[in-house]
């Protein structure tokens, strides 16, 4: 089996297409090779040659005497398929395959990429590329690319699907001694991708931040993964991703407002935003961020204070201060008194602090202190000019003194040329405290600080309750969708959107549809008047272009009038299109503003969500936020607060008085669920969805079907790249006393109930499933809890209502899936006054049916020497257990082989991975 661990790291190397002509890519592999060769052995395959640069060379991959880790191909590409074919066979476990000549060239180099998949899938082979430059481990020694630069160790790893630009900016950061844990190219990504390397970089301790040039995602399924592994590791490794395309050229054809406003380049920054990952627009960015952002004490608020001994350099970062979203920090009247002590009388006054030109860095330092100390101050940018009593390197050093507190972040600015200057940087580099050239570069970089940490907290807080039927009754809308395909009906009626709405709990006025005037006039009289009239059309998607509604109908006599008048003007204006009917809605009362609601689905990231400001002048102003299902309170509250029209919602606008957040943000997540629940779904208008005090009406819908998802039966959630909550694990289990108990998925929002839970546990308990007594409850360790990714992890929890109605967790049985999506790892833990009553056996058994259900083929826990009861209930479910000097291995093969058919180097393999629910390192979620 392959694995992607050894290839990373590897043993034996093979290169096949090694050879000493100059200047080729075969001779460039294997000069960098030789550089670590006291690391690795190195085996050159070539049928034409005896020997490469003093090394044996091998007619094929099958004659090397050893089992090979990594292949590096350099042949064309015609007979790559063959040299792939023989690496399987010989067990080989990764290539890259440096070739180029593939799916870039068209059709037959499409076809040969296929081939190399299907070899690839036949021995489970990893493989990276084609058409990549390989792989950079400074760390190792181990350059397995033909780039002639070897980069310093470090602690960035850098990821790109450019080689022409990985190999610019190799040479940019070799020059600027930027170090590396890892530099790589994926080239096609016929195999390893954004997802793999994200898993195996989030692992490595040599890492602390991800750099990624990201061109694009080839499909839903990549994206998945992409989102699962980022989502896994950017809280505690920042991925600090570059995306070209911000502006892309051409129309959209759409048929909904929502389609033709989401453009792909935005649905790309809502799924960074949603995984905790930073989007930046520049390569330096990428760098500046990575010194940055790996930093555990990053700024509070946006609040800058900048101490500068020239005027004009300050005015130009309070400037860039308001440019990049943040404030100039208010100094408290003690923080002016105490400036006013150790300043000249003619000092700013104020912030920017200009310490004056002829200032030393015993005044410099005053003023960074008094900063330090002010409340009102978040972070502090001290700027340096080469003028005045202040030796740069002196400068330096006192600063750097200071920021190495860690008070609140600093930022420094060594402006000017020359050795002392760089010597100065150089000072501030070697103590990983931030330092630029000029202001703009590091009030951008500060505000990235501040913005990575804030879209952290605000995805990870805890989200209240809302009242939301998880499983709404909705067999019947399925059938609802076939008919209208059946009957080559894309697009819905306004009563059949209605329908969704209503089964979601999302207000709609009364109304039905009509075919002619009197069945209007029933409509019209059952619901009463005033009523709307909107004409109902699949080849009308802009009502008001052709004069499509009309507004206040008041009577009986006004409606006939307006019924026919509607028909005639729609009629003169669009001749072509098919008429089914005309839609009589109750007219809402009041309409103090219009909201649009919608999604569409991206054909990579699947269906998203759309929210702003609406009406007619929707697609003009272009207010509007997107987000990516499913969507909890705190993540509905996210997209309303990044739009405009949020501060008027929220404050109320002249006359207009605000509206309730919290029913609208529990709209947004019914609008969700819908959207979660049919992957028919292709688009979605409601818009207007009208607002006013504490009343939401969406008084028109528009719901466009995607008829290939309809009639191939996609499975559920297949229009999603985020697993939504896993209804089907909720079920009622009766212990052995008698009592009840809900086991189910946990949720964020069940933060609450966890700590309660662990707060509960005797001291013994804790021990026995934390290794350690945890003494205290932190959010941080309540969000690994309870903010899981049901794809790659679960927890079931046991809920207990006592007769007064409380609700308790007592009980948790996780289960966290290593990358390989092959095994996994399980603990349990129960209430102290739940114990001996059958629930740990029940949630261990739960957890073996989801293992077996997502295809693992291996299920293994960690157990303490001194937990018997836990090593014998093991024992008594079938689990294989293995003694070890500090602790107990309990494993089951899901596959039905026993530990002792499984070869010992793979059982060695395993018991020598960390354990992931034990003392997890910080970069994996901690659990119970």
């Amino acid at each position: 089996m392959g694995s992607i661990e050894r290839m990373f790291d590897p043993e034996t190397v093979a290169v096949i297409g090694a050879t000493e002509r100059e200047g080729s890519v075969g001779r460039a592999i294997m000069e960098n090779l030789l550089e670590g060769k006291d690391q690795r052995e190195i085996f050159p395959v070539n049928p034409n040659r005896k020997t490469v640069l003093g090394l044996k060379s091998y007619p094929s991959i099958k004659d090397v005497p050893k089992h090979v880790d990594l292949a590096i191909i350099a042949v064309p590409a015609k007979i790559v398929p063959k040299v792939v074919e023989e690496c399987g066979e010989a067990g080989v476990d990764g290539v890259i395959i440096i070739s180029a000549g593939f799916r870039e060239v068209g059709e037959e180099g499409r076809k040969l990429e296929k081939k190399i998949d299907d070899i690839r899938k036949k021995y489970n082979l990893r493989v990276l590329g084609p058409n990549c430059f390989g792989f950079i481990r400074p760390h190792l020694k181990l350059n397995a690319t033909f780039l002639r630069k070897m980069p310093e160790p470090g602690q960035i790893a850098f990821i790109s699907q450019s080689g022409a630009l990985g190999s610019a900016i190799l040479d940019w950061a070799v020059a600027s001694h930027i170090g590396f844990s890892m530099f790589i190219s994926l080239g096609s990504m016929l195999d390893i991708d954004f997802g793999d390397l994200i898993d195996y970089l989030g692992e490595d301790p040599n890492t602390k931040s991800i750099l990624i040039y990201m061109e694009g995602i080839e499909d839903i399924n990549r994206a998945r993964k992409f989102m699962s592994a980022a989502r896994g590791f950017a809280r505690t490794k920042p991925i600090i991703i570059l995306k070209p395309g911000k502006h892309e050229a051409g129309a959209r054809a759409a048929r909904s407002h929502t389609g033709s406003m989401v453009g792909s380049f935005e649905v790309y920054d809502a799924a960074f935003k949603r995984v905790g990952a930073i989007r930046v627009d520049e390569i330096g960015d990428l760098f500046n961020c990575a010194g940055v952002l790996d930093s555990r004490y990053l700024p509070a608020g946006p609040r800058l204070a900048i101490v500068t001994n020239a005027g004009g350099p300050g005015v130009i970062a309070a400037d860039a201060v308001v440019d990049y979203g943040g404030e100039l920090a208010k100094l408290s009247e003690e923080t002016i008194e105490s400036l006013n002590s150790v300043l000249p009388p003619h000092w700013s006054k104020g912030n920017p602090i200009d310490v004056i030109g002829d200032a030393d860095v015993k005044r410099y330092i005053e003023a960074l202190k008094a900063c330090l100390s002010d409340p009102n101050v978040d972070g502090v940018i001290v700027i340096y000019t080469p003028q005045g009593a202040a030796e740069p390197k002196e400068f330096a050093e006192a600063v750097v003194d200071l920021a190495l507190e860690k008070v609140k972040p600093v930022l420094g600015v060594v402006m000017g040329g020359g050795e002392k200057i760089e010597e100065a940087r150089k000072i501030f580099y070697r103590n990983s405290i931030p330092c630029y050239e000029t202001p703009e570069e590091a009030v951008k970089t500060y505000m990235f600080m501040y913005k990575y940490k804030r879209n952290l907290e605000l995805l990870y807080e805890t989200p209240h309750e809302i009242a939301v039927e998880l499983a709404p009754p909705k067999a019947h809308l399925k059938v609802l969708i076939r008919r209208a395909l059946r009957e080559k009906r894309e697009v819905l009626t306004e009563d059949e959107a209605e329908r969704f709405l209503r089964v979601y709990g999302i207000p709609v006025p009364e109304g039905g549809l009509a075919r002619s005037v009197g069945e209007a006039l029933m409509i019209a009289s059952k619901i009463g008047y005033p009523v709307v009239l909107k004409i109902i059309s699949p080849d009308i998607i802009h009502k008001t272009d052709v004069n499509g509604v009309v507004l206040g109908v008041k009577g009986e006599s006004e409606l006939r009038e307006a019924f026919n008048k509607l028909l005639n003007e729609v009629k003169q204006k669009k001749p072509d299109a098919r008429i089914e009917g005309v839609y009589v809605q109750k007219m809402v009362a009041k309409s103090d503003y219009e909201l649009i609601l919608g999604s569409k689905k991206d054909p990579i990231f699947g269906s998203v969500i759309l929210f702003g400001a609406g009406g007619v002048g929707v697609e003009l102003f272009k207010d509007y936020a997107i987000g990516l299902p499913p969507l909890n309170q705190v993540l509905a509250r996210r997209i309303m607060e990044e739009t405009k029209i949020y501060r008027i919602l929220k404050s109320g606008y002249r006359n207009k008085p605000p509206v309730n957040l919290a029913k609208l943000e529990e709209i947004l997540v019914r609008f969700s669920n819908m959207i979660v629940d049919f992957p028919e779904i292709r688009e979605v208008d409601i818009n207007p969805l009208i607002a006013s005090d504490d009343s939401f009406y969406a008084v028109d819908v528009r719901i466009i079907l995607d008829p290939e998802a309809a009639e191939k039966k996609i499975p559920p959630y297949s229009n999603l790249v985020i697993m939504p909550y896993p209804t089907k694990y909720i079920t009622p289990y009766r212990l052995k006393d008698g009592t009840e108990v809900l086991l189910r998925p946990i949720r964020p929002e069940d933060e609450p109930l966890e700590a309660e839970l662990i707060r509960g546990l005797s001291e013994e308990t804790k021990r026995f499933r934390f290794f350690q007594v945890i003494k205290e409850i932190t959010h941080d360790m309540l969000v690994r809890f309870c903010n899981i990714d049901y794809d790659r992890e679960m927890a079931i929890i046991a809920e207990y209502t006592d007769p007064n109605g409380k609700r308790r967790n007592v009980g948790v049985g996780r289960l966290i899936m290593d990358p390989s999506r092959k095994r996994g790892e399980f603990a349990v833990v129960v209430a102290d006054d739940f114990q001996g009553k059958g629930l740990g056996t029940k949630l261990i058994d739960v957890l073996i049916e989801i293992a077996d259900e997502k295809g693992l083929e291996t299920i293994y826990g960690v157990v303490m020497p001194e937990n018997t009861r836990m090593i014998e209930l093991c024992k008594k479910l079938g689990f294989d257990v293995r003694y070890t000097p500090e602790e107990v291995i309990v494993e089951l093969n899901l596959t039905g082989k026993a530990v002792s058919e499984i070869p010992e180097a793979e059982i060695l393999a395993k018991t020598k991975k960390k354990s992931y629910l034990k003392a997890r390192p910080p970069m994996r979620r901690k659990t119970e």
